[in-house]
């Protein structure tokens, strides 16, 4: 049986509170209080769908109550009901985060039943299109990008925001930062996700091979070429291509290049035929590009044109709070691979993990912990079961790990990174968030997961 959605009824006058009680207790779970911080001991230990309440309350007025029930980590839906209707009220009310507005003067039991079904309606979807956008971020490519590092959350925002246009995009990081990961999350998410994506790595070819791989031949073009080849444009027809270390592309293939991003034409090595591709273009570097054309090595033009959109991927020594994250991460990935029981770090490990500085980045880090979980002989990721670079690179003397006799989980292990922050910053929480990578907006919800608000 479908349970009924919760509504508390908040009126200082009982006879309201009773009739409205009587008239939605068949569809509704009903509770009453009679004043705001009654309803308020009400909402923070139960969850309830719809908060109904007067204006006119003892103490507190209804705006300042639905402004509260709007700071819950699970807020209801929100109605206010005055005698006193104003349309100056009325805006006051949904800036304070009212979803509806009804006037008692005139209300009537059908319209409020009507409007309180919308509203939830209406909430429904909209949690249905953020569960929707989750499972897609978790189905095509996002759930490899983990990170809560200010830096990475732009990140996401912006393969969110370009995902779904045709623009052209350029990945800048040092190697392992995540540049292909980026790449296929920008496809997957895209409309042409069902189309090829199709993958270059330019450094591995030699300039006339590569020409052919991008462009295709045809039969007799040059020595060895025995039959006609379809290039890596054909083969990205209506998809997506990504070309990897496009700084090493030699000037005859920029050439080549810059035309395709202007006319979307190009011929097969050993043709005059025009061909034409429905590609959007995606290309990453671990090189400075500006450097390059600087250089008289990268046309100045086709930068320009790779360049629409560019996206910075940090390296991880930028964002060192997203570290336990991703060793957790790949912890389970190999743990569950190679059969073995672990699901957690030492502290000695974890310590040693986030002092080291990380010249691979999130690549290196990813073989650290497969390094380890194949190492392992105990029932948790040591320090002694890290490589040698990783156990060289972190702490020492009177910085090695102070809470080396104890097991922590990630979880522990990151409530108290918060806590050394925020002793660091003598309690400035805005510091302390920026020491660690993390955005305020998580480090205040970190602070109430682990219960330190008061700190």
């Amino acid at each position: 049986m479908t349970e009924k959605p919760t509504l508390l009824i908040v009126d200082d006058e009982k006879p309201t509170r009773d009739g409205l009680r009587a008239a939605l207790e068949d569809r509704y779970d009903v509770y009453v209080a009679e004043d705001a911080g009654a309803a308020m001991e009400l909402l923070e230990r139960e969850k309830f769908d719809v908060l109904l309440t007067d204006f006119r309350l003892p103490n507190e007025d209804g705006l300042k109550l639905i402004a509260r029930a709007k700071s819950l980590a699970r807020p209801p839906i929100c109605i206010l009901m005055t005698a006193y209707g104003s349309e100056e009220l009325a805006v006051d009310a949904m800036k304070r985060g009212a979803d509806d507005y009804i006037a008692k003067g005139r209300l009537q039991i059908d319209e409020l039943e009507m409007r309180i079904a919308h509203a939830l309606r209406q909430q429904n979807l909209e949690s249905e299109n953020v569960s929707l956008r989750q499972q897609l971020d978790s189905k095509f490519g996002l759930e490899n990008m983990v990170g809560e590092s200010p830096v990475m959350r732009e990140v996401f925002e912006i393969v969110r925001q370009v995902a779904p246009t045709r623009a052209t995009v350029l990945l800048a990081g040092e190697s392992g930062t995540g540049k292909e990961l980026v790449a296929k999350a920008i496809h997957q998410l895209s409309p042409r996700a069902k189309q090829p994506l199709v993958t270059v790595h330019c450094a591995a070819l030699a300039p006339t091979l590569l020409e052919s791989e991008l462009f295709g031949h045809e039969k007799g073009a040059f020595t060895g070429a025995y039959e006609r080849r379809i290039g890596r444009f054909e083969q990205a027809q209506g998809g997506t291509l990504f070309l990897d270390e496009i700084g090493e592309i030699d000037g005859t293939i920029q050439v080549k290049l810059l035309r395709f991003l202007g006319e979307r034409t190009f011929e097969r090595v050993g043709s005059n035929k025009t061909l034409t591709a429905d590609v959007r273009l995606i290309a990453a570097t671990n090189k400075n590009l500006e450097e390059l054309v600087k250089a008289g090595t990268f046309r100045e033009d086709l930068f320009f044109r790779l360049r629409v959109v560019e996206i910075q991927l940090p390296p991880l020594r930028e964002r060192a709070g997203d570290i336990p994250l991703l060793a957790q991460k790949f912890l389970r990935e190999f743990a569950h691979e190679n059969g073995k029981p672990l699901n957690a770090f030492t502290a000695d490990a974890l310590e040693w993990l986030m002092h080291y500085s990380w010249p691979g980045n999130v690549r290196e880090l990813r073989t650290a912990i497969e390094h380890a979980v194949v190492l392992c002989r105990g029932e948790k990721i040591s320090a002694r079961d890290l490589p040698p670079p990783v156990r060289a690179g972190g702490p020492s003397g009177n910085l090695a790990p102070s809470l080396a006799r104890n097991d922590l989980t990630v979880r522990e292990a990151e409530k108290q990174l918060i806590i050394r922050a925020l002793k660091e910053t003598d309690g400035n929480r805005t510091l302390a968030a920026e020491k660690i990578g993390m955005s305020r907006r998580t480090f205040h919800r970190k602070l109430h997961l682990y219960h330190l608000e008061g700190f």
